[in-house]
């Protein structure tokens, strides 16, 4: 039976920096259209508070993202509280890591996605196979960062592109 691809997506400035104070530190519509195109279809695996701060972006007051399983990883113990907030179907809990990808599998037989924040990829940098990396050019303030991911080679590169903010580039990379 072939392998479950594991892969990592993520947008970062040059120093890495992903998230201030709970929130992503730029807004950049193709960073959001370059994200849904990979993960739909797909399984997704966030933590908890990226997942509440998505809800807030795309202000779907309390809607999972559409056509992904989502699961949400969180040190909660009562599970209880949060599936009585989120009655969806494509919505699942865990309380590791490891338990997630597992749930994932389930469903997902070619990729599983995972999506932040900086806990979760810190834990998943280990089992992922890939990287879709956003880099944005430039340093920005943050007090959450991606890991250290130089064990990973570039494999697919866009020319680096700008929006009306901002310069940035589209990676590829592969363990």
């Amino acid at each position: 039976m072939k392998k479950v691809k594991i892969s990592i997506i993520a947008a970062m400035s040059e120093n890495r920096a992903i998230g201030y104070k709970d929130k992503i530190p730029w807004h950049m519509r193709e960073d959001m259209i370059h994200f849904k195109e990979k993960t739909t279809g797909h399984a997704i695996i966030m933590g908890r508070k990226t997942f509440e701060s998505l809800l807030g972006y795309y202000k779907r007051s309390g809607k999972p993202l559409p056509k992904r399983i989502n699961i949400i990883l969180t040190r909660k113990k009562k599970l209880s509280e949060l599936i009585s907030l989120y009655r969806y179907n494509d919505i699942y809990f865990a309380h590791s890591l490891e338990e997630s990808i597992e749930i994932a599998k389930k469903y997902e037989k070619k990729e599983i996605f995972i999506a932040g924040g900086a806990q979760v990829f810190k834990q998943g940098i280990k089992h992922a196979d890939k990287l879709y990396l956003t880099i944005l050019k430039g340093n920005f303030k943050g007090d959450a960062f991606f890991p250290d991911y130089s064990e990973f080679k570039k494999i697919d590169s866009k020319k680096e592109s700008q929006d009306k903010n901002y310069r940035y580039t589209f990676l590829e990379l592969e363990r």
